[in-house]
């Protein structure tokens, strides 16, 4: 089963119209199932004010659509944060009072260059809907997964976005299979915390499957630990796959030319892998690399994307970014 994973920005009251709502905290999730495929559409509900749950909703996503409702400063962040993360596939939907003019002035040197521009719900819903009957590859979506599927990399990871405990069944996460495949009664390693976990069961948009592969959103009941020692971004993944950063990491780093301010030693910053938060401080070292320090250990596997950001900037909040090795 193909899974179309969707964030929502600018003006999310259309959520609605694309799907059924289902969990909601400060990311809220829309889905909709339609013959062998579920689209899944998540947006930040308290972005602006809140830069976390804007990075984590793009963060569990493969596709965006931006839905331009006025251009200020906050759509700017949002557009830069979308071609940070590399998604190059999307929509952008604008009102009557949008000079679209200026949405292609501003996104032309970036990877939304190659979004579909629309100018109405219903070019958007016919352009989703020429999305399912095609396959992922055919999409635009992972083409560096093209080719033999012997190459495909074997290990699972599933990057956690919700969990809490079902009576009767036990502790239950919901999360996106970011690369390989999971089977039921599979052993796996929860990180940071290295925890064996097994999985019990697994869920595709309230349906029992017995396998899932990379791209499917889906809740597993697990053994092995409860729902107090798992926190949203930890990742579940196949035996030694996943590195821990336990204090100071150095990162290559790219700076967000339009992040006006100085690096500070003395300032705290916060910083994004995944969908983990953690708040670190900062050493500059020569050839643009970062000494980072942060208390709390943190999982990643090779090549994740990390983002830094001054969440009580008064302009533009993200930092940069590099790439965890």
């Amino acid at each position: 089963m193909n899974s179309f994973n969707f964030v929502l920005l600018g003006d999310a009251t259309i959520a609605n119209e694309l799907g059924k709502k289902g969990t909601s905290s400060d990311i809220t999730i829309y889905d909709r199932k339609t013959n062998d495929k579920i689209i899944s559409y998540c947006f930040p509900n308290t972005y602006p004010e809140k830069l976390q749950p804007l990075l984590q909703s793009i963060a569990m996503s493969n596709y965006a659509i931006i839905n331009i409702s006025k251009l200020d400063s906050f759509l700017g962040e949002q557009l830069i944060a979308v071609d940070i993360f590399g998604i190059k596939n999307g929509f952008i939907l604008y009102g009557y009072e949008i000079d679209v003019e200026k949405v292609r002035n501003i996104i032309k040197n970036t990877g939304l260059s190659s979004f579909q521009i629309l100018d109405s719900l219903e070019q958007l819903k016919n352009s989703i809907a020429e999305m399912e009957s095609k396959t992922e590859t055919e999409t635009g979506m992972d083409l560096k997964d093209k080719g033999d599927e012997s190459l495909q990399p074997s290990e699972a990871c599933i990057v956690v976005d919700h969990v809490f405990d079902v009576k009767g069944v036990g502790t239950v996460v919901l999360g996106t299979v970011k690369q390989g495949e999971i089977k039921t009664y599979d052993e796996l390693v929860l990180s940071p915390s290295n925890k064996t976990v097994v999985i019990k069961s697994i869920q595709m948009h309230d349906d029992p499957v017995n396998t899932s592969k990379k791209n499917s959103r889906v809740g597993l009941a697990i053994k092995g630990a409860s729902a107090k020692d798992i926190s949203r971004g930890d990742v579940i993944t196949s035996p030694g796959f996943a590195k821990i950063a336990a204090a100071d990491f150095q990162l290559k780093f790219i700076k967000n030319p339009y992040f006006k301010e100085e690096i500070s030693e003395t300032q705290n910053y916060m910083m994004s892998v995944g969908l983990q938060i953690r708040t670190v401080k900062i050493k500059e070292m020569p050839d643009s690399i970062l000494l980072i320090s942060f208390e709390k250990p943190l999982a990643f596997v090779k090549n994740d994307l990390c983002i830094l950001f001054k969440p009580d900037s008064k302009s533009m909040r993200i930092m940069g970014h590099g790439i965890m090795e």
